[in-house]
């Protein structure tokens, strides 16, 4: 049989039982948090970035829980059990030298929702400052990750300063 792809981007997530799909994302300050009920032979994948800033408070972050509340309650609908589900964690990189942490705050907001709501976190690949490519293989729970090197423009620049004859418009 041939494998069945799913690409996802930032926002995005999927859910299968099927072990002949393949769910793929590129994550760089994002995280992905991938879920799996070994006995149900169910699992899914999120693609999250939520923190516009690394100081504010993420814990509730609406976008955040409405990610991962979507795949648990997919996962549900095709046999899973919360009880059962396990996770894997990656991303959240600082891709930016000079800007706040944003890949860190993401991954802090994952690890907490985890924590809070009972479903253990197997293992995470995290931080760090280069992007990773991420297969995951839903009905078995397994994720492969290659990184990817920084890219050539990696500081925060500073403004351009405005030109002399600029228009200002209203």
């Amino acid at each position: 049989m041939t494998a069945k792809t799913t690409v996802i981007t930032q926002g995005e997530y999927a859910v299968s039982g099927d072990p002949n799909v393949v769910i793929s994302t590129l994550l760089g300050s994002c995280v992905a948090c991938c879920l799996h009920d070994p006995l149900a032979g169910v699992g899914g994948m999120n693609h999250i970035l939520i923190a516009a800033n690394a100081r504010m408070s993420t814990r509730f972050d609406p976008e955040g829980l409405n990610a991962m509340e979507l795949v648990i309650n997919d996962m549900l609908k095709l046999g899973a059990q919360k009880s059962r589900m396990q996770a894997k964690l990656f991303g959240g990189a600082k891709m930016v030298t000079g800007l706040s942490d944003i890949g860190g705050a993401n991954a802090a907001f994952v690890l907490d929702f985890l924590e809070r709501e009972n479903i253990p976190c197997l293992s995470q690949s995290v931080g760090g400052d280069a992007a990773r490519h991420l297969i995951y293989l839903p009905a078995r729970g397994i994720a492969r990750q290659k990184t990817k090197p920084r890219a050539a423009v990696t500081e925060a620049l500073p403004a351009a300063p405005s030109a002399q004859r600029e228009i200002e418009l209203f």
